[in-house]
């Protein structure tokens, strides 16, 4: 069966359907999807009603030109096809909005995941080809060992079934990583001195509630100094731990995970939240059907909240109150200076 299709590198096949969709998107267009989002909702008078169009809808399918080197291989044609990708689908949708409503963080973004990358990402998306953009995602940033594929016949299936933060949090790079410092009060200690490094934001719902916002009191309980207990092997001192703080100075946005949090702890969620003295503002959110195992996401756009369900037939739609029956698996802030 492998015989029948041309091997290329993922760098090779990146090159190939990039440069094949821009020669197949040469059609003249007025907007790009995010100005056609914000003018339908800003010449919106029904508020239930939903976008015109279907918006990264869940999976699909790409034909990619094998190319020169596949002039013995058979087909010539590969064709790709994608499974279970709400665990990209809703944060894809978030990254988007949050790069075409802040000038800068284009720019900031391709810091770390590449200028390139981040050009070829909204050119992608401005342009409506939604199967193309995963697929930039899954070669671009992805391991081979987050996603399962097999070939059968003339397609390959590749399929996303998981943990969003597994297949896309995690693949941010060192854009959200935090450093935290501790020394052992025993000069015997033998790690005495340790530096930890984190690069997702996991926060931990409270043993009980605090008085005030657990969201933000377990954000301070992430980045705060403490002491505790040396956890070293044959070791009785005491670990002091600095402040945490952000390994590249404060992200353009950051991802909490809060899949460890029950919808009674969430009674209210923070607009704005200090991270390790930053100011940020809640931009989104993305949402876990348990029954389905399916991932949705909200975000805001000109201060109007937007739904966004690839598995819908309309799959984005103006949010009049929170969606019933989902739970809450993370939140995105941007850095509130830029918005």
């Amino acid at each position: 069966m492998e015989s029948k299709f041309c091997i290329l590198t993922e760098t090779e096949d990146l090159k190939t359907l990039i440069s094949s969709t821009e020669d197949s998107l040469q059609i003249e267009r007025t907007k790009t999807l995010f100005e056609e989002i914000r003018a339908s909702i800003n010449n919106n008078d029904e508020e239930d009603r939903s976008f015109w169009r279907p918006v990264l809808p869940w999976g699909g399918v790409y034909t990619i030109r094998a190319g020169r080197k596949a002039i013995s291989c058979t087909p010539l044609y590969v064709k790709i096809s994608l499974k279970n990708t709400c665990t990209i689908d809703g944060f894809l949708m978030i990254l988007y909005v949050i790069l075409r409503d802040n000038q800068s963080f284009p720019r900031e973004v391709g810091i770390f995941l590449g200028r390139q990358f981040v050009e070829h990402f909204l050119y992608l998306m401005d342009s409506y080809d939604y199967t193309t953009v995963k697929m930039l995602w899954i070669w671009d940033r992805m391991s081979k060992r987050q996603y399962r594929s097999v070939i059968h016949h003339a397609a390959l299936e590749i399929d996303l079934f998981g943990n969003e933060h597994e297949n896309f949090t995690k693949n941010l790079e060192t854009m959200m990583s935090t450093m935290q410092e501790s020394l052992c009060t025993n000069w015997s200690c033998p790690a005495r001195f340790q530096e930890f490094i984190q690069k997702t934001i996991n926060i931990n719902p409270p043993h009980e509630l605090p008085p005030r916002d657990p969201i933000q009191s377990a954000v301070d309980e992430f980045f705060c100094p403490k002491i505790i207990l040396c956890k070293e092997l044959g070791c009785n001192g005491l670990r002091e731990f600095s402040q945490r703080v952000f390994c590249h100075g404060p992200p353009p946005f950051v991802i909490l995970n809060m899949q460890l949090w029950k919808s009674e702890e969430l009674s209210y969620v923070p607009y704005h939240l200090a991270l390790s003295q930053h100011r940020y503002s809640l931009e989104g959110a993305t949402l876990f059907n348990k029954e389905e195992h399916h991932y949705s996401a909200a975000f805001q756009i000109d201060g109007y909240w937007m739904h966004y369900d690839g598995l819908r037939s309309d799959n984005l739609i103006l949010l009049n109150k929170p969606p019933e029956l989902l739970l809450l698996s993370s939140l995105v802030y941007i850095r509130a200076s830029d918005k």
